[in-house]
């Protein structure tokens, strides 16, 4: 499961309104029937509107500066493995959403009227995604591209031919167009991935906006907060601030495991994903104390994800880290074809 919290874009020619974000959000849904649509919901109510959402996190910004975010969003997106597990994903995210986000209100280290902030103190909306799509950021997109930039050049000069601009043989430029086209190291279901082409297989993920003010607009609530927990003086007195955002999303795990009785695999692990990052030597020789099995999982799971989670590793821990997968990977060879996971 990956989540991120990201604040509201800002300056430039970026709109103070929610109005664009949820309008990206409302994607989905167009050229769908009223049934098939999934609308917003929060923690009581099923089918609140755009208009609404809009209207409820533009009216709550008192007292916020000309710079600051108006509203953060999080976007969870499990992995095809806790989508596996679910039966039916609309309904089981939703439902999930409602358990998270009282993980997320009790990760905040603030009091309201002298007492921990609920549930019932926070302004959020959150929606269903069934699909994604390729960005020009993606692996498949970036290593691909060498051969986009040279499809089009060929497609330019085959028009260049045809009006008599260029000489040529335009049998031969297809040809070369065709196995461009094949050769490309990133395929799916026989095409050429491309920027905006739909990903294939179980996509669902949830998107949740939220107010940086409470539900009152009297107090802050920023999760973008750089303190776990601090206590400062304001104004005489003392206030308690921060966000445990590890707390949250070690939370957000247990909470789904818990909710739809899932094995979560030690490769799948907030934990490990950090230890990837910033102690690659703990987190292989965790790897390898694992049962058999779950060895074999988790090198599956590794897999899969191009071993995860290493989005900025210093150069050197990644140098480090990759040595010792290589190393390890030979090691366990046997023993992941000789487990009961077919990889």
């Amino acid at each position: 499961m990956y989540i991120t919290i990201t604040p509201q874009k800002m300056g430039g020619n970026f709109s103070k309104s929610s109005a664009d974000f949820v309008g990206y959000l409302e994607k989905e849904n167009e050229g769908m029937d009223l049934e098939e649509m999934e609308h917003f919901f929060n923690q009581y109510d099923d089918e609140i509107s755009a208009e609404e959402v809009v209207r409820e996190i533009d009216g709550n910004t008192a007292k916020l500066e000309k710079t600051e975010p108006r509203f953060y969003s999080i976007t969870i997106s499990p992995s095809k493995y806790e989508l596996n597990r679910l039966q039916n994903h609309s309904e089981d995210l939703k439902k999930y959403t409602r358990e998270l986000m009282k993980d997320y209100v009790a990760c905040f280290n603030r009091e309201i009227k002298g007492r921990p902030v609920n549930i019932d103190d926070i302004k959020y909306y959150a929606k269903i995604e069934h699909q994604r799509s390729f960005k020009g950021t993606d692996k498949q997109v970036q290593e691909n591209q060498p051969f986009a930039t040279k499809i089009l050049q060929l497609k330019t000069d085959i028009r260049r031919v045809e009006r008599g601009e260029l000489s040529g043989d335009i049998k031969t430029m297809e040809r070369e167009i065709t196995k461009l086209e094949m050769t490309a190291p990133y395929q799916q279901n026989g095409k050429r991935i491309v920027q905006g082409m739909q990903k294939v297989g179980s996509q669902s993920h949830i998107h949740i906006i939220m107010s940086r003010k409470d539900a009152s607009n009297k107090f802050s609530l920023s999760p973008g907060s750089k303190y776990k927990a601090s206590d400062v003086e304001l104004n005489g007195k003392t206030v308690k601030r921060g966000f445990d955002r590890d707390g949250f999303f070690e939370k957000a795990e247990k909470t789904f495991d818990k909710t739809f009785d899932y094995q979560r695999n030690f490769a799948e692990t907030y934990k490990a994903r950090k230890d990837f990052i910033k102690n690659p030597k703990i987190y292989f020789t965790s790897l390898m104390k694992l049962p058999t099995n779950e060895k074999a999982l988790a090198f599956k799971i590794m897999g899969k994800a191009g071993i995860p989670i290493m989005p900025s590793i210093p150069v050197t821990h990644a140098q480090l880290a990759m040595k010792i997968f290589k190393g390890l990977r030979r090691g366990v060879e046997v023993a992941i074809k000789s487990s009961s996971i077919g990889i």
